[in-house]
């Protein structure tokens, strides 16, 4: 038997930055043998899902552990659990090779992601069994959230809304600097308007994973480039340990003229232009802070097609106020901008721009920059 506890610490610092599966015979390095809802909610980088109980049977297992007692749930879970276990074995591991070295978990007991372990180390397989389970795992990940974004470089770029902030982070990342970039971990763009269309934002618990994920990649002896937010992107919070590193990091405030931020955030937020009654919905949650009649006013725009003159409108009275407030607070020093704030004025904010931008920070910062990949970037929005 092949069976080796290994606990949430050890396996933090082992984890694999990739997945396995690459060519036949290899397996996922990482198996959650807890219920579709569970691994839905939240999973450790990697993870596949091997049910060794689904969601219905969870429930009546404990339901009867509860009303009835222990020994009556023990013998119901444990034909579902191996029948559940057979399924797995015929399913996904006729093919594996005898090297293949997974990590197995469960939520804390370690009764299911043990009953799974010990019926694939009797195989042959050399299996890494992590103590306490997911609940383990999580503890220690957050405290390596601290370790992480104190160790690193921050530079923080700011600027008004639609001033390209988001994009010159994409052509930084083209020319070869580290980027953190929390909208795309958090699928929303970080404000009333925010939301990505057709896409759920993570839970709270897998944004936190996300970012750790993201965070252990980056090299703490290169700078790392990421947007101002506010401690919340639509529904998720950011980590106070990693945001308050942000606040104390150097500062870039981009500039750039009303007319291209006004053409910027048309393009990004086309969804609307398709679906007006969406915007006219979204809009009302600005309503106690602008009045009624100015967010009917923006309602009656949108109705009427003229969207260059609603988004003008909604950054000269709400979006600029605004972040001239927020900027301040979050990112301020003593109620003025960081002496080590460093000002970007962008002519136009067209890709050669910002292009020439991200090359320009990089030098400022002592990178040299790379040539672009000629290959679209996934977040690219």
């Amino acid at each position: 038997m092949a069976l080796h506890s290994i606990s949430a610490q050890e396996a933090l610092a082992q984890w694999p930055l990739e997945d396995a599966l690459t060519s036949a015979g290899q397996g996922p390095r990482v198996i959650d043998a807890r219920s579709p809802s569970e691994f839905a909610l939240d999973h450790l980088p990697h993870a596949h899902n091997w049910p060794v109980l689904n969601d219905e049977q969870r429930v009546k297992v404990g339901t009867l552990y509860k009303q009835v007692n222990p020994f009556e749930a023990n013998k119901l879970g444990a034909a579902w659990v191996s029948e559940n276990i057979a399924h797995h074995l015929h399913q996904h591991v006729q093919g594996l090779q005898r090297d293949w070295k997974p990590f197995v978990y469960c939520w804390r007991g370690g009764k299911r992601s043990g009953s799974l372990a010990f019926v694939l180390g009797q195989i042959g397989f050399s299996v890494r069994l992590i103590e306490d389970g997911y609940k383990a795992f999580r503890q220690q990940m957050l405290l390596d959230l601290q370790r992480l974004s104190q160790a690193l470089q921050w530079v923080v770029i700011d600027g008004p809304t639609g001033s390209g902030k988001t994009r010159l982070l994409h052509h930084l990342q083209q020319h070869g600097a580290q980027i953190l970039d929390l909208e795309a971990l958090a699928s929303h763009r970080s404000s009333v308007l925010g939301h990505w269309p057709g896409v759920a934002q993570p839970s709270q618990k897998h944004f936190d994973m996300k970012l750790w994920d993201a965070l252990r990649r980056l090299d703490p002896a290169q700078p790392v480039f990421v947007e101002a937010e506010s401690k919340r992107v639509g529904a998720v919070t950011i980590h106070p340990d990693v945001f308050a590193s942000l606040q104390a990091a150097p500062l870039v405030n981009l500039q750039a003229p009303l007319a291209d931020r006004v053409q910027l955030l048309c393009a990004d937020y086309a969804h609307f232009l398709e679906d007006p009654s969406s915007f006219q919905q979204r809009i009302l949650a600005l309503q106690p802070i602008v009045g009624k009649q100015v967010v009917q006013h923006w309602q009656a725009l949108s109705s009427q097609g003229e969207w260059s003159a609603l988004v003008e409108d909604l950054l000269l009275r709400h979006y600029d106020p605004n972040y001239q407030r927020a900027s301040q607070r979050l990112f301020g020093q003593s109620g003025e901008k960081k002496p080590s704030a460093r000002t970007l004025v962008l002519k136009g904010l067209d890709d050669a721009r910002l292009s020439q931008c991200a090359q320009e920070l990089m030098r400022a910062t002592g990178l040299a920059a790379s040539r672009p990949a000629n290959l679209p970037n996934p977040q690219a929005r």
